[in-house]
C-alpha cells in the first residue's frame, strides 16, 4: 500500500502544483480569502484543506459555553483526500472552557458512547491519534484503539477503530483555571468506500 500512497501523493502534487504556483504569483491575499478552504478536484482524486473543522462536523455537540482556543498557530484543521487507492479525513479543533476538566470529561464521555465503547487514557501531551500500516495481518477495521501511555494530566477519551476514530483530549487550562480540550476525528480507508 505504501507504493500506492507515494504514487498518489506524487500525482496529486503534480496536479496541484500549477494551482499553488498561480496563487504564489498573485499579490498577498486579503483577509477575506486567506481563510477560505482550498479544494482540488481532478480525475485522480479530490483534496480539501480548510479551517472549517468544528464539533458539529465531527458529529459531536460543542461543550456548553466552550469557545475556540485563541493562540498562535491554533487554527482548526479540516483535511480530506480521496483517490481510488486510499482516502483520509482528519479534523482537529481546540477549545477552552471555564469549567473544570472533570465536567468536560463527563460531558464527552456520554456523547462519545454513540460511536461505541469509550476508552479513557492519560498522557503527558494533547491528542494522540495513531494509525499503523505496518501490521498487514489485520485489517485496520479490526484494530482496536489502545492507550499509548497511561499517566499524565491530559485525559484522552477515544472511541472507534484505528481507521475510524474520535478522540477528545482534555487538560487543565492555563494557570490551572478551567480546561482546554481538542476534538479530533480521523477516518482512513483503502481502495473502497467513501469519506
Amino acid at each position: 500500500m505504501s507504493r500506492y500512497l507515494i504514487f498518489t501523493f506524487a500525482l496529486l502534487a503534480a496536479v496541484s502544483l500549477p494551482v499553488f504556483s498561480q496563487q504564489s504569483a498573485q499579490p498577498a491575499q486579503s483577509s477575506d480569502t486567506k481563510d477560505k478552504p482550498f479544494d482540488v478536484r481532478s480525475s485522480v482524486g479530490d483534496m480539501h484543506v480548510g479551517k472549517d473543522a468544528n464539533a458539529e462536523k465531527q458529529g459531536l455537540p460543542l461543550y456548553p459555553g466552550a469557545r475556540p482556543k485563541q493562540e498562535k498557530d491554533n487554527d482548526p484543521l479540516n483535511f480530506g483526500i480521496l483517490t481510488d487507492s486510499f482516502g483520509m479525513k482528519l479534523m482537529v479543533a481546540k477549545y477552552e472552557s471555564d469549567d473544570p476538566p472533570a465536567k468536560v470529561i463527563d460531558f464527552y464521555r456520554g456523547k462519545l458512547k454513540k460511536f461505541g465503547k469509550v476508552l479513557e487514557c492519560h498522557s503527558k501531551h494533547d491528542s494522540s491519534v495513531e494509525v499503523h500500516d505496518n501490521d498487514q495481518s489485520k485489517d485496520s477495521k479490526d484494530k482496536e484503539l489502545k492507550c499509548n501511555e497511561d499517566s499524565g494530566p491530559v485525559v484522552e477519551l477515544k472511541v472507534g477503530k484505528e481507521d475510524n476514530q474520535h478522540v477528545v483530549a482534555i487538560e487543565p487550562g492555563d494557570a490551572s483555571k478551567g480546561s482546554t480540550f481538542s476534538l479530533v476525528y480521523l477516518y482512513t480507508r483503502g481502495k473502497s468506500g467513501d469519506i
